[in-house]
């Protein structure tokens, strides 16, 4: 779409990070869906009558590990173009020097007073913006990882279809997630894998929380900054105000 009269078009996202964003959509509802049901088989009443029945929470279970299979995968893409994305390096938004601290606060006091103070450039990515992505992030490995511990934990032969490496590569990489999640959830007097359990389950609603935040806040750009804020994950770019400029 061409920018209007008094617009210029301006390239926020490439096409691989508006996928990844689509999929991840799908994704996660996928996963909040089936991994409600596996802690609370809460649509059990519904097919209780019906002849496969028994293989509803195996099938639950399978979707819940192919979509965590597929953000394990959108997340080091992700990574990857946070360093070496042609249009936007978001890395370089979170580094902590004075330029992003001062954006950061600005564009916090441009949300707070509903858009009367606006002293700085919505053009590009923001450090505010980028800040609470990379929450999202930690919040996501945090999810991966305390779900590939209770994974794990039902391989107790220590053996899996592909070999032993695979369940000793998972303990190795998540087994401390048991005693993290312990402080998290009671202190830490004794660590289980229900601690996992729990801090897996307040880490989904921690994500649900973030996203209903971003949407609520992509659409509050749209509004007060006129800038299509809202079309960048569809279309890949914003549309922002041309200056008058004169001359002296």
């Amino acid at each position: 779409m061409k920018a209007k009269p008094g617009y210029r078009q301006v390239k926020r996202r490439t096409g691989a990070l508006r996928i990844i964003h689509w999929v991840n959509v799908l994704g996660m509802i996928a996963a909040i869906i089936t991994g409600l049901y596996i802690a609370d088989p809460y649509y059990q009443t519904f097919i209780a009558e019906t002849a496969v029945d028994k293989y509803v929470m195996a099938w639950n279970r399978w979707v819940h590990f192919m979509f965590a299979i597929i953000f394990d995968v959108t997340s080091v893409l992700i990574v990857y173009l946070t360093f070496f994305s042609r249009v936007d390096k978001a890395y370089k938004k979170v580094i902590p020097n004075r330029a992003n601290l001062v954006e950061f606060g600005e564009v916090f006091l441009n949300l707070v007073t509903l858009n009367r103070r606006k002293e700085f450039s919505s053009e590009h990515n923001d450090s505010f913006n980028v800040t609470y992505f990379f929450i999202f992030h930690f919040l996501m490995i945090w999810m991966l990882l305390t779900g590939l511990q209770m994974y794990v934990h039902g391989l107790g032969s220590g053996e899996s279809s592909i070999g032993a490496w695979w369940p000793w590569m998972l303990h190795m990489v998540t087994d401390w997630t048991v005693v993290a999640s312990a402080w998290m959830v009671d202190g830490g007097p004794t660590a289980t894998l229900m601690d996992v359990r729990i801090s897996h389950h307040i880490t989904m609603w921690l994500l649900i929380t973030w996203v209903v935040f971003h949407i609520y806040y992509q659409f509050w750009r749209t509004i007060f900054w006129k800038e299509g804020d809202v079309s960048i994950i569809v279309g890949g770019s914003k549309y922002v105000k041309i200056e008058d400029t004169k001359e002296e």
